[in-house]
């Protein structure tokens, strides 16, 4: 078994509204996706973020560190959320992402995590 990263991404502008009727089927998907995750042992963990507005990105360089605010990556899209799923192979684990992408009704991005040895 090996770990990999699923990761939601979103253009910049997008807005969590949870009481909008868009958001609601949204997590209603995500919801059932979270749920078979876990019903197939394959869930590790997950779990959505903040807006990338709201990040502070610190810096070690020459033994000082810096802070700054905001999004390490200048770029439209952010990362909205994420999953970290145990899997048997990279293809099952790409399944996964297939029905991510679906039921969040955004990129997702499957990398595997670095091994040990």
């Amino acid at each position: 078994m090996a770990e990999y990263l699923l990761s939601v991404w979103h253009d910049e502008e997008f807005e969590v509204d949870f009481e909008g009727d868009d958001m609601q089927r949204i997590v209603a998907q995500v919801d059932q996706f979270n749920a078979d995750l876990q019903s197939t042992n394959t869930w590790v963990y997950g779990n959505g973020l903040q807006p990338a507005s709201s990040a502070t990105v610190v810096r070690g360089t020459d033994g000082d560190v810096s802070m700054t605010d905001g999004p390490y990556a200048e770029s439209k899209e952010q990362m909205g959320g994420f999953w970290v799923i145990e899997a048997a192979d990279f293809d099952t684990a790409l399944e996964w992402a297939r029905k991510a992408t679906v039921a969040c009704e955004g990129p997702v991005e499957l990398r595997p995590f670095q091994s040990e040895g």
